[in-house]
């Protein structure tokens, strides 16, 4: 169990947490990430660099849950009324997001100080969690839904390889043909 794990924000521990990840936040768009350093983190979070190590382990575990906050979702998935419309929208803001420089980066920091996967398993929860309801939505109009499962592995695991190894060609089309291909091209025809 990594050390940010063990930690409960609240009080305190909250105050610090919003501090530092403010501190981080600001440090990458003044300074960049190579002269980013923990005691400079520290300095402007107002706290001791050993309170960072003993919260966060290093610098690179300290990107890492700074980035996972980030690529939290803002909110629920918007509602256009019907699961085609609603999926190929969140999607196409998926891919938009995370094909960004700085969604690239974000998930490059998620994954490399991520020793024990539980921020790439945050990072998958919260994308799950956007297709929960959207797939909670459709079954409320008595759509046929896929599973939450089937969409992450039809939809978000490809856009995730081509972000990762091939982002060349990543455009809303992309995702529009990904959804496609996992609800059945013969129905957006009729619409």
């Amino acid at each position: 169990m990594s050390r940010k794990q063990m930690v409960r924000p609240g009080g305190r521990s909250a105050r610090v947490q919003a501090a530092v990840h403010s501190a981080v936040r600001e440090l990458l768009a003044e300074v960049g990430r190579d002269a980013l350093t923990v005691p400079l983190v520290a300095q402007r979070a107002a706290v001791t660099p050993s309170t960072i190590y003993r919260r966060w382990g290093d610098l690179q575990e300290l990107l890492s849950d700074v980035a996972v906050e980030r690529l939290r979702p803002d909110g629920a998935p918007e509602d256009h009324g019907d699961l085609r419309t609603d999926l190929t929208a969140w999607a196409e803001q998926f891919l938009d997001e995370m094909a960004s420089p700085s969604g690239r980066a974000y998930i490059r920091d998620t994954l490399l100080g991520d020793p024990d996967g539980g921020n790439a398993g945050q990072c998958s929860a919260y994308a799950a969690e956007q297709i929960d309801a959207i797939l909670a939505r459709a079954a409320e109009r008595d759509e046929d839904t896929p599973g939450t499962e089937t969409v992450m592995d039809h939809v978000v695991a490809p856009m995730m390889y081509r972000v990762l190894f091939r982002p060349t060609g990543l455009d809303a089309a992309y995702a529009r043909r990904l959804v496609s291909g996992l609800l059945g091209a013969g129905e957006e025809d009729g619409r």
